[in-house]
């Protein structure tokens, strides 16, 4: 082999390590880059879900039967999974017939346990699926439907029903069969109340399934005697509605399961017709 030629092949060799070399490096580059990217775009989407979760709408799990049948739920079973919309009352007032999610106000936490396992690790777990709505949080978070709103005058008597400000409410949302209970032969579904004036920025929530839904009726203070006389919330009306600000936000759909997906029914009881 001629000189030129050997100076050939070892140029083309070198080349070709420098190319390899080259290669090799770019390789944990573009890897890097991949990673980076993708711990970026990871990053951007939770941000966004917790700003929509902060500000905008979160999940939640019914764990309870007392706005069935329109909402399912029951102690120790897996109840629907709702959106709660919580951009609406930034810019309006809940009203009558809205479906809200609110936290409890102090006297309705009276005898409330946390739900949390004492396990560390399993308390982990629980707190970031509630945050996704798979489990409930582990707060007094309740939803009821609002029957009255501040400056209105609620009451129920066997002979008038459930009224407000005089005039009786039409409620399609309740179920007889639900219920075990028929509010025509019951109108009160229960203890007769008030009547009861609902402060200004307060509300008056019930439960859809009247006759198991611990709400405003029973959180009242009673005048001295009127319980045993089977007449509930006579006295001061304060323990017993729940303050504007404690609203989250209103009911909007049912996400889980797919079998129940829909809207949450918003109907005001006050402006309703009867059939």
């Amino acid at each position: 082999m001629t000189d030129d030629a050997e100076d050939s092949a070892r140029t083309a060799r070198s080349d070709s390590d420098t190319e390899t070399g080259e290669d090799a490096e770019q390789e944990p580059k573009k890897k890097h880059g991949a990673l980076r990217e993708g711990a970026i775009l990871v990053t951007i989407a939770l941000v966004l879900y917790y700003v929509m979760l902060t500000f905008i709408a979160r999940p939640y799990l019914i764990p309870s039967e007392s706005m069935e049948p329109t909402l399912h739920g029951c102690p120790g079973c897996v109840g629907d999974r709702i959106m709660v919309d919580k951009l609406t009352y930034r810019f309006s007032e809940p009203e009558p017939g809205d479906v809200v999610v609110f936290k409890g106000p102090p006297n309705w936490n009276i005898g409330y346990k946390s739900i949390r396992s004492d396990n560390p690790a399993i308390k982990f777990v629980q707190d970031a699926l509630s945050f996704v709505g798979f489990v409930p949080p582990d707060e007094n978070d309740l939803v009821k439907r609002i029957i009255a709103v501040g400056g209105q005058t609620v009451q129920c008597r066997a002979d008038t029903g459930l009224t407000v400000d005089g005039k009786k409410l039409v409620e399609p949302y309740l179920d007889p069969v639900t219920m075990n209970a028929d509010s025509e032969v019951y109108p009160c579904l229960g203890n007769e109340f008030g009547p009861v004036k609902v402060p200004e920025n307060k509300l008056w929530v019930m439960g859809d399934n009247r006759t198991h839904s611990a709400d405003s009726r029973s959180r009242c203070t009673n005048q001295p005697g009127d319980a045993q006389r089977g007449l509930l919330c006579t006295g001061d009306p304060e323990a017993g509605t729940v303050p504007v600000d404690n609203v989250i936000g209103k009911a909007r759909f049912i996400a889980w399961p797919p079998s129940r997906w829909g809207g949450v029914s918003s109907v005001n009881p006050q402006t309703a017709s009867a059939d």
